[in-house]
Protein backbone atom coordinates (compact mmCIF):
# COMPACT_ATOMS: atom_id res chain seq x y z
CA UNK A 1 0.00 0.00 0.00
CA UNK A 2 1.01 3.73 -0.52
CA UNK A 3 0.16 5.94 1.99
CA UNK A 4 1.46 9.75 2.01
CA UNK A 5 3.46 11.13 4.70
CA UNK A 6 2.44 14.06 6.98
CA UNK A 7 3.57 17.47 4.72
CA UNK A 8 2.25 15.52 1.35
CA UNK A 9 -1.35 15.07 3.24
CA UNK A 10 -1.47 18.57 4.28
CA UNK A 11 -0.60 19.32 0.66
CA UNK A 12 -3.72 16.84 -0.05
CA UNK A 13 -5.97 18.76 2.85
CA UNK A 14 -5.53 22.34 1.49
CA UNK A 15 -6.34 21.31 -2.16
CA UNK A 16 -9.28 19.41 -1.32
CA UNK A 17 -10.69 22.31 1.50
CA UNK A 18 -12.48 24.44 -1.21
CA UNK A 19 -14.07 21.10 -3.21
CA UNK A 20 -17.00 18.91 -2.67
CA UNK A 21 -14.91 16.48 -1.41
CA UNK A 22 -12.88 18.70 1.24
CA UNK A 23 -14.90 17.24 4.67
CA UNK A 24 -14.63 13.49 3.04
CA UNK A 25 -10.84 13.92 2.71
CA UNK A 26 -10.17 15.37 6.42
CA UNK A 27 -12.57 12.63 7.58
CA UNK A 28 -10.60 9.79 5.67
CA UNK A 29 -7.35 11.27 6.98
CA UNK A 30 -8.48 11.82 10.83
CA UNK A 31 -10.63 9.03 11.33
CA UNK A 32 -9.69 6.06 9.37
CA UNK A 33 -13.07 5.28 8.35
CA UNK A 34 -14.68 3.75 5.56
CA UNK A 35 -15.74 5.64 2.44
CA UNK A 36 -18.89 4.36 3.06
CA UNK A 37 -19.02 5.11 7.13
CA UNK A 38 -17.63 8.74 5.88
CA UNK A 39 -20.58 9.27 3.24
CA UNK A 40 -23.17 7.87 5.65
CA UNK A 41 -22.36 9.85 8.74
CA UNK A 42 -24.93 12.02 10.03
CA UNK A 43 -25.05 15.30 12.03
CA UNK A 44 -26.62 13.54 15.12
CA UNK A 45 -23.95 10.99 14.77
CA UNK A 46 -21.02 13.78 15.95
CA UNK A 47 -20.65 15.25 19.20
CA UNK A 48 -18.49 18.29 18.50
CA UNK A 49 -18.47 19.44 22.37
CA UNK A 50 -16.69 16.18 23.31
CA UNK A 51 -14.86 15.62 19.89
CA UNK A 52 -16.48 12.18 18.86
CA UNK A 53 -17.35 10.63 16.51
CA UNK A 54 -20.65 7.17 16.09
CA UNK A 55 -20.16 4.98 13.44
CA UNK A 56 -23.56 3.78 13.05
CA UNK A 57 -24.31 3.09 9.14
CA UNK A 58 -22.85 2.71 6.11
CA UNK A 59 -23.61 3.44 2.74
CA UNK A 60 -23.61 1.01 -0.13
CA UNK A 61 -23.75 1.44 -3.68
CA UNK A 62 -26.68 -1.39 -5.22
CA UNK A 63 -27.63 -2.00 -8.43
CA UNK A 64 -30.93 0.11 -8.11
CA UNK A 65 -29.46 3.03 -6.13
CA UNK A 66 -27.81 3.66 -2.67
CA UNK A 67 -28.52 1.65 0.36
CA UNK A 68 -27.59 2.69 3.96
CA UNK A 69 -27.23 -0.61 6.09
CA UNK A 70 -26.43 -1.43 9.58
CA UNK A 71 -22.14 -2.16 10.36
CA UNK A 72 -21.51 -5.77 8.87
CA UNK A 73 -19.87 -6.21 12.36
CA UNK A 74 -19.93 -5.64 15.91
CA UNK A 75 -16.81 -3.68 16.22
CA UNK A 76 -18.00 -1.85 12.86
CA UNK A 77 -20.21 0.03 15.18
CA UNK A 78 -18.42 2.21 17.25
CA UNK A 79 -16.88 5.42 18.80
CA UNK A 80 -14.04 7.44 17.65
CA UNK A 81 -12.49 10.20 18.80
CA UNK A 82 -12.09 13.22 16.61
CA UNK A 83 -8.64 15.21 16.53
CA UNK A 84 -9.18 19.53 17.07
CA UNK A 85 -8.48 19.79 13.22
CA UNK A 86 -11.46 17.33 12.33
CA UNK A 87 -13.70 19.17 14.30
CA UNK A 88 -12.84 22.75 13.42
CA UNK A 89 -13.42 21.31 9.93
CA UNK A 90 -16.90 19.96 10.86
CA UNK A 91 -17.85 23.09 12.23
CA UNK A 92 -16.61 25.30 9.44
CA UNK A 93 -18.64 22.74 7.20
CA UNK A 94 -21.73 22.85 9.00
CA UNK A 95 -21.85 26.78 8.59
CA UNK A 96 -21.14 26.26 4.95
CA UNK A 97 -23.82 24.03 4.57
CA UNK A 98 -26.33 25.54 6.24
CA UNK A 99 -25.73 28.76 4.25
CA UNK A 100 -25.99 26.47 0.79
CA UNK A 101 -29.41 25.28 2.24
CA UNK A 102 -31.16 27.97 2.74
CA UNK A 103 -29.99 29.47 -0.91
CA UNK A 104 -31.58 26.51 -2.15
CA UNK A 105 -34.46 27.08 0.11
CA UNK A 106 -37.56 24.12 -0.18
CA UNK A 107 -35.74 22.14 -2.84
CA UNK A 108 -33.30 21.08 -0.13
CA UNK A 109 -33.71 17.64 0.89
CA UNK A 110 -32.23 17.37 4.16
CA UNK A 111 -31.26 13.91 5.07
CA UNK A 112 -29.16 15.51 8.17
CA UNK A 113 -25.69 14.01 5.82
CA UNK A 114 -22.27 16.04 6.61
CA UNK A 115 -21.35 14.25 3.11
CA UNK A 116 -23.84 15.01 0.83
CA UNK A 117 -24.93 16.61 -2.47
CA UNK A 118 -25.65 20.65 -3.11
CA UNK A 119 -29.32 19.36 -2.60
CA UNK A 120 -28.72 17.69 0.61
CA UNK A 121 -28.83 14.01 -1.11
CA UNK A 122 -26.30 10.75 -0.55
CA UNK A 123 -23.34 11.66 -2.57
CA UNK A 124 -22.58 8.70 -4.99
CA UNK A 125 -19.83 6.76 -3.63
CA UNK A 126 -18.58 6.00 -7.17
CA UNK A 127 -18.33 9.42 -7.78
CA UNK A 128 -16.38 10.00 -4.85
CA UNK A 129 -13.85 8.20 -5.75
CA UNK A 130 -13.37 8.92 -8.73
CA UNK A 131 -13.61 12.84 -8.11
CA UNK A 132 -10.71 11.89 -5.23
CA UNK A 133 -8.72 10.52 -8.48
CA UNK A 134 -9.42 13.32 -10.31
CA UNK A 135 -8.05 15.46 -7.63
CA UNK A 136 -4.66 13.51 -6.76
CA UNK A 137 -3.63 13.46 -10.26
CA UNK A 138 -3.84 17.36 -10.38
CA UNK A 139 -0.99 17.23 -7.32
CA UNK A 140 2.68 16.86 -7.30
CA UNK A 141 2.05 13.72 -4.65
CA UNK A 142 1.73 9.84 -5.05
CA UNK A 143 -1.22 8.50 -7.02
CA UNK A 144 -2.83 7.33 -3.91
CA UNK A 145 -6.63 5.96 -3.87
CA UNK A 146 -9.14 7.28 -1.25
CA UNK A 147 -9.21 4.27 0.91
CA UNK A 148 -5.29 4.68 1.37
CA UNK A 149 -6.27 7.64 3.54
CA UNK A 150 -7.62 4.79 5.79
CA UNK A 151 -4.14 2.78 5.45
CA UNK A 152 -2.08 6.27 6.18
CA UNK A 153 -4.63 6.71 8.97
CA UNK A 154 -3.56 3.60 10.52
CA UNK A 155 0.33 3.69 9.70
CA UNK A 156 0.66 7.38 11.36
CA UNK A 157 -0.64 6.39 14.58
CA UNK A 158 1.31 2.81 15.15
CA UNK A 159 4.32 4.61 13.89
CA UNK A 160 3.33 7.30 16.19
CA UNK A 161 3.65 4.26 18.96
CA UNK A 162 -0.08 4.24 19.32
CA UNK A 163 -1.10 0.73 20.75
CA UNK A 164 -2.35 -1.43 17.84
CA UNK A 165 -5.49 -2.74 20.05
CA UNK A 166 -6.21 1.43 19.78
CA UNK A 167 -5.64 1.45 16.02
CA UNK A 168 -7.77 -1.51 15.26
CA UNK A 169 -10.94 0.23 17.54
CA UNK A 170 -10.83 3.33 15.60
CA UNK A 171 -10.54 1.22 11.75
CA UNK A 172 -13.57 -0.79 13.63
CA UNK A 173 -11.33 -4.14 12.32
CA UNK A 174 -12.88 -7.50 13.57
CA UNK A 175 -9.67 -8.81 15.54
CA UNK A 176 -6.29 -6.96 16.49
CA UNK A 177 -4.96 -9.76 14.16
CA UNK A 178 -6.48 -7.96 11.08
CA UNK A 179 -4.69 -4.90 12.00
CA UNK A 180 -1.07 -6.34 12.92
CA UNK A 181 -1.39 -8.45 9.61
CA UNK A 182 -2.31 -5.87 7.63
CA UNK A 183 0.06 -2.99 8.63
CA UNK A 184 3.27 -5.61 9.75
CA UNK A 185 5.35 -2.95 7.28
CA UNK A 186 5.00 -0.53 10.59
CA UNK A 187 6.21 -3.12 13.31
CA UNK A 188 10.08 -3.47 12.40
CA UNK A 189 10.08 0.08 13.64
CA UNK A 190 8.48 -0.49 16.38
CA UNK A 191 10.54 -3.74 17.53
CA UNK A 192 13.46 -1.62 17.06
CA UNK A 193 12.00 0.84 19.57
CA UNK A 194 10.86 -1.27 21.78
CA UNK A 195 14.20 -3.19 21.90
CA UNK A 196 15.59 0.42 22.36
CA UNK A 197 13.63 1.21 25.45
CA UNK A 198 13.89 -1.74 27.16
CA UNK A 199 17.72 -1.89 26.87
CA UNK A 200 17.34 1.78 28.21
CA UNK A 201 15.62 0.26 31.17
CA UNK A 202 17.79 -2.62 31.76
CA UNK A 203 21.03 -0.42 32.12
CA UNK A 204 19.64 2.12 34.15
CA UNK A 205 18.72 -0.78 36.57
CA UNK A 206 21.92 -2.72 36.54
CA UNK A 207 23.89 1.37 36.66
CA UNK A 208 22.04 1.41 39.99
CA UNK A 209 22.50 -1.51 41.23
CA UNK A 210 26.29 -1.37 40.82
CA UNK A 211 26.05 1.86 42.16
CA UNK A 212 24.86 0.81 45.53
CA UNK A 213 26.63 -2.13 45.41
Amino acid sequence: MTVLDENQTAVLLEAARHTRLGIVVLLAVATGLRRGEILALRWQDVDLDRGVAHVRRSLEQLRGGLNFKQPKTAKSRRTVALPSVAVEGLKHHRLEQKKERLAIGPAYQDQDLICARVHGTPMDPSEVTAGFARLIAGLDLPKIRLHDLRHGHATHLLAQGIHPKVVSERLGHSTIGITLDTYSHVMPGMQEEAAQKLDSALRAAIDRRSGGA
